[in-house]
C-alpha cells in the first residue's frame, strides 16, 4: 500500500469514480465533500454520486457512444456503472437509474472503503501540498474554489447554462388517458401522453409565453444544445417539440393511432411511484411549470415534487491547460475531472474521473503513466479536451465522430460501422485492462 494520500476534491460523480479507483489500488484517498454543511442550487440530498438533472445515462447499445463509453468503463471497474447496474429502472434503450438506490450504492462503497477518509468541509483553496490533487468540484464550482482555480490555471473560465426537468408521482398521472409504451413497440417502459393538434397548439402558446425565473446573467446567456430548456426549444418554431421531444413516431395510442404529438415520462425510481418528464428542462417559474405542464393531457391532476430548475456551468478552458489523462500540463501533480473539464453528460464525467484516478494511482505508486487509446471512447474524450489550438472550445458529449477510427471496408452502413468501431473499442480496452495489470503485478501491487 501506498502511504501518502490523494486528495479528490469533490464528491459527485467523477470525484468518487477517481476515488474508487486510486482507492481499489491500495492508494490511500482523502476526498473533501461539502455537503451536508453546503450545497448548489442543484443539489437537494446528501449522498455522494448526487444525479441532479435526469435519471438517465442514455443509450444502452454499444453501437451508440453512450452505450460504448459505458460498456468500456464496465470493463474497467468502473464504481458509477456497478451502481448504475444494479439500480436500473425500465427505460427502453436507455440506461436509466433509481437515483436515490444508485448515490446510496456509491455512498455506501465509499464509505465504508478502509483507504478512503471523507472530510466533510467546503475548500476554498486546493491542498497546498506536494502531492497529488484531482480537482472535481463540478460546472457549479463556486466561491473562493473559483478564485483558486483561476489562479492555478491563469485563464478565465468558460460557462454555459443547463437546466432540469421536473419529476411528478405516478398516482397523479391520469392513465385513462396515458398509456404504456416504447418506441417501435420495444415494452412497455415509458408512461405516454397523447397530444391531438388542438391540444399541441394551445399547450406549445402557453408554454413560449410562459414567464421564466430571472437568472442574474452578468453575461450572454448560452444554453448547452443538449439540454434546451423545453421554453427555449419551443420558441424555435412551432413545431420544434413535434420533431423533437414530443415527436410521435413510433407510438400508437390503445386504439392503433397515432397520437400528434406524445409527452414520454420515464422511470425516476425502481419502485415506479415517480416518473420523470423527458425532454422537459425547463427555466420557468414554478407556478407556470404547474399552470402549462399541468395543459398535458393525464396531467391536468399532476402532483410534482420537484420543479425543473435552470444552472451556470463553469468549465476550464482545457486545450492547452490538461494532458489527455486530465493532468495539468505545467503541474502534472493536479488533475481536473468532470465537467469542470468541458466533457458534458454523466457518463462524460464519470469517464474522466476514472482517467483521473487510474492515472493519479499510477503516479503515486511510481508506475509509467497509462495511455489511454483515442481508438476507445474513455480515450478519445480525453483527446478532445486536450487538443491544442482550439479557437472555441465547447463542452461535448462522447460521440462517434471524436472517437478514432480503425480501417474500415468502404461503403459500410452506419449500423454496421458504428458496430465495428465498437467492437475495435471494446478490443482495445480488454487489452489495456490486461496490461495494466500486469504492470501493477509486476510491482507486487494489485491494479
Amino acid at each position: 500500500m501506498i502511504s501518502d494520500r490523494v486528495n479528490v476534491i469533490g464528491g459527485g460523480l467523477a470525484g468518487s469514480e477517481a476515488a474508487w479507483q486510486l482507492a481499489k489500488r491500495g492508494i490511500p484517498v482523502r476526498l473533501y465533500e461539502m455537503k451536508p454543511l453546503f450545497r448548489t442550487p442543484a443539489h437537494v440530498g446528501d449522498k455522494l454520486g448526487e444525479l441532479v438533472c435526469s435519471n438517465s445515462l442514455r443509450a444502452a447499445r454499444i453501437a451508440s457512444g453512450p452505450g460504448l463509453l459505458k460498456e468500456e468503463m464496465r470493463r474497467l471497474d468502473s464504481l458509477v456503472m456497478r451502481a448504475a447496474d444494479a439500480n436500473a429502472v425500465p427505460a427502453g434503450g436507455a440506461l436509466a437509474v433509481d437515483r436515490e438506490g444508485f448515490s446510496a450504492c456509491i455512498d455506501e462503497t465509499l464509505r465504508s472503503h478502509p483507504l478512503v477518509e471523507i472530510v466533510c468541509r467546503r475548500l476554498d483553496e486546493i491542498p497546498p501540498t506536494d502531492g497529488i490533487t484531482i480537482v472535481a468540484t463540478g460546472p457549479l464550482t463556486a466561491g473562493g474554489m473559483t478564485e483558486a482555480i483561476r489562479r492555478l490555471i491563469g485563464a478565465e473560465y468558460l460557462y454555459f447554462y443547463d437546466a432540469a426537468a421536473p419529476i411528478v408521482t405516478a398516482e397523479s398521472v391520469d392513465m385513462r388517458i396515458a398509456f404504456r409504451a416504447s418506441r417501435y413497440e420495444k415494452g412497455s417502459d415509458y408512461l405516454n401522453c397523447p397530444m391531438n393538434k388542438e391540444q399541441y397548439d394551445a399547450f406549445v402558446d402557453a408554454l413560449v409565453s410562459a414567464e421564466t425565473a430571472p437568472l442574474e446573467l452578468e453575461e450572454e446567456e448560452k444554453v448547452f444544445e443538449g439540454c434546451m430548456p423545453v421554453e427555449a426549444m419551443a420558441a424555435r418554431g412551432h413545431m420544434t417539440l413535434a420533431y423533437g421531444p414530443l415527436k410521435p413516431v413510433g407510438l400508437s395510442d390503445g386504439a392503433g393511432a397515432r397520437p400528434y404529438a406524445v409527452v414520454q415520462l420515464r422511470q425516476d425510481n425502481k419502485e415506479g411511484t415517480l416518473y420523470n418528464l423527458v425532454g422537459f428542462q425547463t427555466h420557468l417559474k414554478f407556478g407556470e411549470q404547474k399552470r402549462v405542464f399541468s395543459m398535458i393531457p393525464g396531467l391536468e391532476h399532476a402532483e410534482f415534487v420537484r420543479y425543473g430548475v435552470m444552472h451556470r456551468n463553469t468549465f476550464i478552458n482545457s486545450p492547452g491547460l490538461l494532458n489527455a489523462d486530465y493532468s495539468l500540463k505545467k503541474q502534472g501533480n493536479i488533475y481536473f475531472a468532470g465537467q469542470i473539464t468541458g466533457v458534458e453528460g454523466y457518463i462524460e464525467s464519470t469517464a474522466s474521473g476514472l482517467v483521473a484516478g487510474i492515472s493519479a494511482a499510477c503516479r503515486a505508486a511510481g508506475l509509467p503513466a497509462p495511455v489511454f487509446s483515442p481508438y476507445t471512447a474513455v480515450g478519445a474524450l480525453g483527446a478532445y479536451v486536450a487538443r491544442e489550438g482550439v479557437a472555441d472550445f465547447q463542452p461535448t458529449n462522447i460521440n462517434f465522430g471524436i472517437i478514432r477510427q480503425p480501417e474500415l471496408p468502404r461503403r459500410l452502413k452506419k449500423a454496421d460501422k458504428y458496430e465495428r468501431i465498437a467492437r475495435h473499442a471494446l478490443a482495445v480496452t480488454d487489452q489495456f485492462v490486461k496490461e495494466e495489470q500486469e504492470k501493477w503485478n509486476s510491482k507486487g501491487l494489485q491494479s
